[in-house]
Formats: structure tokens, sequence, C-alpha cells
């Protein structure tokens, strides 16, 4: 019953989100109307685009009665805000203001739950503290991701390639540039934007290198037995972040299976042709933020529902998969992983329950 209502109050925020962003920011500003001054109109428009954001991101996280969804979001945004000068008490009371536009226009029962889930996200804006450093250690791979990051930050892809290329000549393993160099220092370039230390065009160029830089390794990726073993990978509609996902399959691809990388924003009619096309044995969904979770339970709900499908076993991840140890059941999948070696251990495992049963 609970599910049931917490699903009714999350398609109702949904039907009406550009609505109550609108509502919530006219508010916001009419009780601090400096801010319109300050903004500006393109500020202002930006400021009812992230009262949208808010709510997608509330949305989901009453949708599968998660409230940390919301509170994690909530309190990364606050700490990604004050590195931008901007204090926890504008982001609390922009919340104020989508809480009041809430109960204003949900139903009682939507509402209710709804502003327990804001409440709670307003107590964490003060909590929020900048996250850890991801390139700490002193051994040699460690040293080789902050030379390779360094070259990145300069804009030298060519340098940041030799690094590599250096490395896997004298013996380094690419499954430990993957999880030792590339795996930490996308997320260090993450950490270094939140905090305001580099542009969003430099994020974009060390995520696109790093892309370049990890096919120049597909020659040595692509030549492992094959054990007759498919995988699709995508992620959902909507979603941009891919690295992540591409390192498992890359590591599927190593471990000796057929692998299907569709990338990011995969049409869900696209994606079950594909798995039917190749008879894919696992799918791997990846979302990134939480805004998007609805999205791989509406891609779940149509595989378990394509009969031509029904052997599929799904794997899910991201990052909030990793907030919320259960989520991976709240949206149907078979299992979650954290990385790309647990997502293999735990794909031939399905696997193998299947050949058992």
């Amino acid at each position: 019953m609970t599910q049931g209502r917490d699903e009714g109050a999350s398609l109702a925020i949904e039907n009406r989100r550009p609505a109550l962003a609108l509502a919530a920011v006219q508010d916001h500003f009419s009780k601090h109307p400096e801010l319109r001054q300050r903004y500006g109109e393109r500020g202002t428009a930006k400021c009812v685009q992230d009262a949208e954001f808010h709510l997608a991101y509330l949305a989901q996280a009453i949708g599968t009665s998660t409230p940390a969804l919301f509170s994690n979001y909530v309190e990364w945004a606050a700490s990604m805000l004050s590195a931008r000068n901007i204090p926890p008490r504008d982001l609390a009371d922009s919340l104020a203001a989508i809480r009041a536009a809430i109960i204003g226009q949900l139903p009682a029962e939507s509402g209710q739950i709804a502003v327990e889930y804001i409440d709670f996200a307003i107590s964490r804006t003060h909590e929020s503290e900048p996250p850890p450093v991801f390139l700490g250690g002193q051994d040699a791979l460690a040293q080789l991701a902050r030379e390779y990051l360094n070259c990145l930050l300069r804009g030298n892809r060519r340098d940041a390639g030799a690094l590599i290329s250096a490395a896997v000549s004298n013996g380094t393993r690419v499954a430990d540039i993957y999880l030792r160099v590339f795996q930490p220092v996308m997320h260090e370039v993450g950490r270094l934007w939140q905090a305001n230390e580099i542009s969003v065009a430099q994020e974009h160029y060390c995520s696109a290198a790093t892309q370049l830089v990890m096919s120049q390794l597909y020659e040595l990726i692509f030549n492992a037995e094959r054990r007759g073993k498919t995988l699709v990978a995508a992620c959902t509609s909507g979603d941009l972040h891919e690295i992540g996902l591409r390192t498992v399959a890359d590591f599927f691809e190593m471990a000796g299976w057929d692998t299907h990388y569709l990338g990011a924003n995969v049409p869900i009619p696209d994606l079950l042709r594909l798995l039917i096309e190749r008879r894919a044995d696992v799918l791997a969904l990846s979302a990134t933020i939480a805004a998007h979770i609805g999205k791989v339970r509406e891609t779940i709900r149509s595989v378990r529902s394509s009969p031509e499908c029904q052997g599929v076993r799904i794997l899910t991840g991201g990052y909030p998969f990793n907030i919320s140890d259960d989520l991976w059941r709240k949206v149907g999948a078979d299992g979650c992983a954290r990385d790309a070696l647990a997502a293999i251990s735990l794909a031939e495992d399905l696997l193998k329950d299947d050949t058992n049963g």
C-alpha cells in the first residue's frame, strides 16, 4: 500500500513538474526580490530549470521509497553551490519554496509524502562537505594517475595517451589501468568540477580524451578467447555519462564475452531489438544520476514484458545504486554491481543459477 502511495506521489510531481518549478521560483523571488535583480531574466530562467531538476530527483526518490536519493543529491548540490559562493541557506530557501508549491498544487496525501522528503533534505543542506580527493597513494599507478590527469588538464591528450601506452608496454595490465588510473581520474575530474576548480568544458575534454585513450587499448582487450556468452550494455534514455558502463563492457570483453556496448541515450525499442537479435544473456544498465532511475525501471519493465527477452538477466549499476543497497530490487533488476569485476562475477553466478535450475 505504501509503495502505491509513493508511486502516486512521484507521478503527481512528474506530471506537474514545470508548473511546480515556476510557482516555486516565483514564490521564492517574491520573498527575496533582491534575487531577481541579482540573477536577471536569464538567471531567473536558470533558477526555474534548477527547480525542475530538484523536483526530478525528488520524484524518483519518492517513487522508489528511497529518501537518501534526494537527501544525497541535496548535500551534493549544497557543496557544489558553496564552491560558487552561494550559501546553503539559498538552497534551503529554494527547497522551502518547492515545498510550498507542492502543498498548494498536489493532492493532500501526495503533498504530505513529498513534504517529509523535502524537510529531511533541508536539514541536510548544512551537512555537506567537499568530496575527498580521489588520487591518493604513492605507488607507481597512483603516480601515473596524477600525471595522466595533469596532462588532461593541460589539454595535452597525446602526452596522456603516451603515458598509458608506455605503462602497458612496460607490463602494466590493462585491467589495472582501468581500475587504478581511468576510474580514479574520472572521479577526481568530477570532484574538481564540483569544487569549481575546472570548467564544464574541461570536464568534457577529460572525458572525451579518456574515451579515446581507452579505444587505443582495444587491440589488447578484444583478443581474449571467446566463451559464447553475450552482454549488451546501455545507458538509459537521457543519460549522457558512459565511461563507467564502457569500463564494465570492456571488462566483460577481456573475460571472453561478446559485448555490444550501445553507449548513452539508447531508445528502449532499439535496445529490445538488439537484445533479441544478439540473443543476449545479460543486459547491463547504467544510471549515473538519480533523476534517471525512472527510466531504468521503465526499461526493465519493457524487457520483462517482451516474450523474446524472458531469459535475459539484468544488472544495474551507477552512483544511485551505490547510495541504496536495495535500489536494484525496487527497479526490478536481477542484481547490482559496484564495479566491473563485481559485475562479471555476478553475471557468471546468475547464468550458473539458470543452468542449475
